[in-house]
């Protein structure tokens, strides 16, 4: 493990979105899950700054980035990676994604297939309707969204949220990582990101992802189990998947020393396809 040294940085515009930059060498992008932030990715930042010039965003609305007005459109979400590749002259990035993360991405894919490198997509979604199962779809919105709409406090719903996400043998000092990231959202935010999610479906454009693709599953994921990562592979033409052991749905933070290896190996065979601007 390396000593982490992180930057401060932001993005201007609207809104301000604020990232974390670490290391030297071509630009790796880690993006959040839907009750995470830009310090999730803590591990990977410190494990992989010696080969790739790290990034860890907040999104919009989450961590120190702005929030906004009105209602979200997920694709936002991807506009804003752009402008981030663009503030920091970025040709191509490597890019990781974790759930929602993951999503962005995939999306992100679809309108800007030339400013990425390789994806990484974890413990992710390709269509809420049809990827999830009814009761994981209710689920989805009962642990998140009622209790905040009924007057519950974010400290109030992160219990059973996070008995939901992680696996059976998860540390209790992650579950405290975890407790503080989901504390810590933007309500407002929060709630718009909920309900852009249940519309979000990518299926028939998994076919045309054209670049190296490395896919990370928990075992223990109950909300997006190998299984449907197994079906992306069968639609992503050059993707392979890795199942993380003894992991839950936020796999990079309960297994980071599996996930990073996995990580690295990937990371090592594509490195040069990532690029700053000449």
């Amino acid at each position: 493990m390396n000593a982490l040294t992180l930057t401060a940085k932001r993005v201007d515009g609207n809104p301000r979105i604020s990232f974390d930059e670490a290391g030297s060498g071509p630009p790796l992008v880690f993006l959040h899950g839907i009750g995470g932030n830009r310090t999730n990715w803590r591990e990977q930042q410190s494990a992989m700054s010696d080969l790739c010039t790290t990034i860890s965003w907040d999104a919009r609305g989450y961590g120190r980035s702005e929030d906004y007005e009105g209602p979200l459109e997920f694709r936002l979400f991807g506009e804003d990676l752009a402008r981030l590749l663009d503030a920091r002259g970025i040709e191509k990035a490597h890019l990781v994604g974790l759930s929602m993360g993951a999503r962005i991405l995939l999306d992100f894919f679809s309108f800007a297939s030339n400013r990425v490198a390789t994806l990484t997509l974890c413990d992710c979604f390709y269509s809420f309707g049809s990827a999830l199962s009814s009761d994981k779809q209710a689920e989805f919105i009962a642990l998140r969204q009622e209790p905040l709409l009924k007057g519950k406090t974010l400290a109030d719903l992160a219990p059973n949220l996070i008995h939901s996400l992680v696996g059976p043998n998860c540390p209790e000092d992650i579950k405290n990582k975890i407790f503080e990231s989901i504390t810590a959202l933007h309500v407002d935010s929060y709630l718009k990101t909920i309900a852009s999610s249940t519309t979000f479906d990518v299926i028939n454009q998994l076919k045309d992802i054209n670049v190296p693709v490395q896919l990370m599953f928990g075992e223990y994921d109950r909300l997006t189990p190998p299984a449907i990562g197994e079906k992306m592979m069968l639609e992503i033409p050059n993707a392979h998947m890795d199942v993380i052991e003894n992991s839950g749905h936020l796999c990079n933070m309960e297994q980071p020393v599996a996930f990073n290896t996995v990580l690295r190996k990937f990371l090592e065979s594509n490195l040069t396809l990532a690029s700053f601007k000449s």
